[in-house]
């Protein structure tokens, strides 16, 4: 959230990569669709964490009917899905089998790339604490609307698993914010979508939709032009340069010159 890099960018860099769900198989294949008659696209080792965008049903393994779509964009049997309860833990797929695309048709959600990017940023908090400004957050990130965070569903002090749930819950309304301020004309990978999901979380959509990078990007210039020399100038907080902000710009831009042959805007490959 905005802000919340001033008490965090001295241990950022130090951040292990944010823990998803672990893989409970030897060797997990993870295929192209949610069932065993589709390809398989790669495999999980176990103890692996994956990040779980969406579940749907499909062919049943082991009396488990639930596949999990992972931020790879591929699906693995629930059953080698150790989340620790017996059923859906995050929103179902659309009916094209995509968690991450809106009616709109972009991404609603982010890579793992982009989501390991914002928690390692923003911190991980296990109860609701104030942020420099005294604004009570939790999580990696997530600014509390209610007393004690009343609106969180999941249980306090989280660990980090449900505080990356609780941050693949809140990113749709970023990501929404950012596709209503491009126009379709702009092409976005999955990468540089995610990169510019993690600025606008942690500036604010306000301040994304009065930017000159979005006026840049729906102009026409090239992105990775318009991200390398846009996203630095976000470094300051109370009028002064902080490293921590310089240093995160930085990632989101090296996240965003990644290449990436997967669509995220205007549609969601």
């Amino acid at each position: 959230m905005k802000l919340a890099t001033i008490t965090v960018f001295a241990l950022a860099t130090a951040s292990s990569l944010v823990n998803g769900y672990a893989i409970k198989g030897d060797v997990v294949n993870c295929r192209s669709g949610p069932g065993t008659s589709y390809g398989v696209k790669k495999t999980y080792k176990k103890g692996q964490n994956v990040s779980i965008a969406c579940q749907q049903a499909g062919t049943s393994v082991n009396g488990n009917n639930i596949w999990d779509k992972t931020s790879d964009g591929c699906y693995v049997a629930d059953h080698y899905v150790y989340t620790g309860v017996n059923g859906y833990v995050t929103s179902k797929c659309s009916s094209s089998g995509s968690g991450s695309s809106s009616s709109g048709g972009y991404c609603k959600k982010l890579n793992q790339a982009g989501l390991n990017l914002i928690a390692r940023w923003e911190g991980f908090v296990a109860k609701p604490s104030p942020d420099p400004i005294g604004l009570p957050t939790v999580g990696y990130g997530h600014l509390c609307k209610q007393k004690n965070c009343a609106e969180v569903k999941y249980k306090f002090p989280l660990t980090k698993s449900t505080a990356l749930q609780l941050l693949n819950d809140d990113i749709p309304a970023y990501t929404k914010c950012l596709a209503s301020y491009l126009n379709s004309k702009v092409k976005l990978n999955d990468n540089q979508w995610a990169a510019l999901t993690s600025w606008v979380f942690n500036n604010g959509c306000g301040n994304a939709k009065s930017s000159q990078l979005v006026k840049r990007l729906n102009n026409g210039e090239n992105p990775n032009t318009v991200a390398a020399q846009e996203l630095p100038k976000w470094r300051l907080a109370g009028g002064r340069v902080l490293q921590g902000l310089v240093n995160r710009r930085a990632d989101e831009v090296k996240l965003f010159k990644t290449p990436s042959s997967k669509q995220a805007y205007p549609k969601c490959g």
